[in-house]
């Protein structure tokens, strides 16, 4: 019978998790004091850089969607910020007016495929990476039914999916966002969420399992 899958620990109803991946935070060790704003693509980093500095909470903080802004919220950042659009790129060009003259750090994960950095860059804000978090594959011989809808909800899950599977051409693919997408081998049709939300993922996996 065809299930759905989701390809990290979250617990959804009607739902199969299956661990692939593993984060890992880095520490860091940085100067929050010369930096005006702060930028953050995902909740990891958030929870990551709270996790060993509280000077980051002084500084506003920009989100690329609800998720990432909920975590800066539980941790107590100054958020001031969320994104329309939740997609790397689309963020980046968003934040450009809001970064004029200002001192910015991006905190982010070691592997990142959005072209943030660089677009900030072009439009001369002043721009600074940290790397916070990594993400490390698990193995997993857990056998996958046919015509199985597969969520892929971040870059990782993408990479660590098919270190362990191949594409079964009766399979379904929805993804969270472009970013996530761009990692996808060009042979596989996908869906994308309307959302940058599990939740949305699910809804939308549950209409194309009916």
């Amino acid at each position: 019978m065809a299930k759905i899958y989701l390809l990290n620990n979250l617990k959804f109803e009607d739902v199969v998790n299956i661990e692939l991946f593993s984060i890992e935070y880095i520490k860091t060790q940085i100067d929050m004091s010369s930096y005006d704003a702060i930028v953050f693509t995902s909740k990891n980093a958030v929870y990551s850089i709270n996790s060993n500095n509280n000077d980051w909470k002084k500084i506003p903080s920009y989100a690329i969607a609800p998720k990432t802004a909920e975590a800066i919220k539980n941790t107590n950042g100054n958020l001031v910020f969320t994104g329309i659009t939740s997609h790397g790129n689309e963020y980046a060009n968003e934040l450009i007016p809001l970064l004029k003259d200002k001192k910015v750090l991006y905190v982010k994960a070691l592997k990142t495929v959005s072209n943030l950095t660089k677009i900030l860059k072009e439009n001369k804000i002043d721009v600074d990476e940290l790397v916070a978090y990594k993400t490390s594959c698990k193995n997993s011989n857990h056998l996958l039914e046919k015509d199985s809808i597969i969520i892929f909800s971040s870059p990782s899950s993408v990479e660590c999916f098919f270190k362990n599977y191949k594409w079964d051409n009766s399979f379904k693919a929805v993804v969270i966002g472009k970013t996530t997408a761009l990692y996808l081998p060009e042979n596989i049709n996908y869906t994308i969420s309307s959302k940058t939300s599990i939740e949305e993922c699910i809804k939308l996996a549950k209409q194309l399992l009916v």
